[in-house]
């Protein structure tokens, strides 16, 4: 009897937000979106999320939705002149044959623009990513504590 209580014990706590889970679109696989909480009143929010190609053709990130949201953008982070800028990727995400790409705090990454409520620790949402081939696929972002990964830039003073 001490067997099944411990395999349902393991398997609570990896049912968590910090569980790893993925979602597939033909050659894609979308792997653990996640989101940060948000202080009620924000209007801006993020996404992460890492994206596997194991096809021969590339596909591109155009864009999605997510149900918290008004506005799905991707975001690209650089540093020009010892400044750091987030821009708009405006073309998408390219995700090449054999490879992989991680959106994640600090780079590139999804802003979650006119937030609907707040993002809640603990809770997830429902969102969509749309590519170019693969279409549109439906996701799962959870919603993790800051110490989940590496601390999330400042997106104070953003303009949606």
């Amino acid at each position: 009897m001490r067997v099944p209580v411990l395999a349902a014990a393991v398997a609570a706590c990896l049912s968590g937000p910090a569980a790893a889970h993925e979602f597939k679109a033909g050659d894609l696989t979308i792997d653990h979106p996640s989101s940060r909480p948000t202080p009620p009143g924000a209007k801006v929010g993020v996404g992460y999320l890492t994206i596997r190609n194991d096809g021969a053709e590339a596909d591109r990130l155009l864009g999605g939705s997510a149900t918290v949201a008004g506005r799905f953008e991707i975001h690209a982070s650089t540093v020009e002149d010892g400044v750091a800028r987030m821009r708009r990727a405006e073309n998408g995400i390219v995700v090449g044959p054999g490879a992989t790409v991680k959106l994640a705090s600090g780079g590139t990454h999804v802003m979650l623009l006119d937030l609907k409520e707040p993002i809640v620790k603990g809770k997830s949402f429902d969102g969509t990513l749309v590519f170019e081939r693969a279409g549109t696929v439906p996701v799962r972002f959870s919603v993790e504590g800051f110490g989940a990964a590496a601390a999330a830039p400042s997106h104070e003073g953003h303009k949606p």
